[in-house]
């Protein structure tokens, strides 16, 4: 019996990993800022080794990338609310555990919608029920095309993420089309819309930032203190759980992507209306697969959401700005930022397990 017992102790693990009940909010956030300390260590030594320059030069180059200057400080803020605004619409499909990946699709959807009523009806209709109508068709736009592989998956159960993925490919092909049917030369390239522009409220951007601020309480108020916010949680946690309670899972699915997709749509309404006056096939800009970043990054969480946002859009802008001073190739600052995300990222499994590793010694002997 000795001897079994012996050989059982033997074999016991040298890393035991487990998963954590809770850990408290401060020690969360602690090991995120060690990790990022720590990816900035990294990100200096690196830049010595490859550049052969000082880090803090580097560091001090991505800083005034995003706070040089006032308008790139208000580049910065209009990016993040773009940004931000996407991450809140995949959101509530992202609690529900449908994985949205169409957002990029579904935005362009809404860059279309804006941009036809323009081309159709500016200068016809008063500018200020011009809007209107871009903003309501913008939305319908963006609620229809998150709403179809919303019913596939509900009434058929297929897969949502190659559904809403294909679906980008599909946008993009209708935003092409179009383009080459509004342009008669061929060019593909519409050029800047004279109507349809959005207002300006003291600064060309803070109406798109006042609007997504207002939206992101919304949401954080709608995910946590409504009725449709707590099925949206029932249901990512368990439909099963959620049809013994009396929910409907597919009415919870469709409604929420209907959402996800409508506010997919007001971000194109606002990149059309309020940045670009035009449209083009990459007008998305490819935030709707950062947006899930974001999301992921946040716990679905949409206060927290607004730093990770501002994360990802201050290491893009100051990667460009380091790009720029020191003469390199745009893969040096990528690399830098891949390094920042990688540590961000891989703090969360400490953050979600904990590792033990087996007793030695006198514990042992006992």
């Amino acid at each position: 019996m000795a001897k079994k017992e012996h050989t059982a102790h033997t074999r016991e693990p040298l890393i035991h990993i487990s998963k954590r009940a809770d850990i408290p909010f401060w020690r969360a956030w602690l090991i995120r800022a060690i990790a990022i300390l720590i990816a900035f260590l990294v990100c200096g030594v690196v830049t010595f080794l490859l550049v052969g320059r000082n880090p803090l030069d580097m560091y001090k180059s991505m800083f005034e990338g995003s706070f040089g200057t006032s308008r790139r400080i208000w580049k910065l803020v209009k990016d993040m609310a773009i940004l931000l605004c996407i991450s809140l619409a995949v959101t509530p499909a992202f609690r529900m555990k449908f994985w949205n990946t169409g957002a990029e699709g579904q935005v362009l959807v809404g860059c279309l919608a804006t941009t036809a009523t323009i081309f159709c009806l500016g200068g016809k209709v008063p500018e200020w029920l011009l809007i209107v109508i871009m903003f309501v068709t913008a939305v319908l736009a963006g609620a229809i095309w998150g709403g179809i592989p919303a019913i596939f998956k509900a009434k058929w159960k297929t897969n949502e993420t190659l559904f809403t993925l294909m679906m980008n490919y599909v946008a993009t092909n209708l935003v092409a089309y179009f383009l080459l049917t509004w342009t008669p030369n061929g060019s593909s390239t519409l050029g800047r819309l004279e109507h349809g522009s959005l207002p300006v409220i003291g600064h060309e951007y803070l109406l798109i930032i006042l609007v997504v601020a207002v939206l992101t309480v919304a949401m954080y108020v709608y995910l946590n203190y409504t009725k449709h916010g707590y099925e949206i949680s029932v249901v990512g946690e368990s439909e099963n759980t959620a049809r013994y309670i009396g929910l409907s899972v597919p009415k919870v699915i469709i409604r929420t992507m209907l959402l996800s997709g409508a506010l997919c749509g007001l971000a194109g309404f606002l990149i059309v209306g309020g940045l670009d006056k035009t449209i083009t096939a990459d007008s998305a800009g490819g935030q709707g697969f950062t947006a899930i970043m974001v999301s992921w990054l946040a716990k679905f969480d949409p206060l927290v959401m607004v730093l990770t946002s501002f994360l990802l859009i201050f290491l893009d802008q100051g990667a460009a700005q380091v790009s720029q001073d020191f003469r390199i190739s745009n893969a040096f600052p990528s690399i830098i930022t891949g390094i920042i995300l990688f540590f961000i990222i891989g703090c969360e499994f400490f953050i979600n397990y904990q590792v033990k590793f087996r007793s030695t010694g006198k514990e042992d002997r006992a």
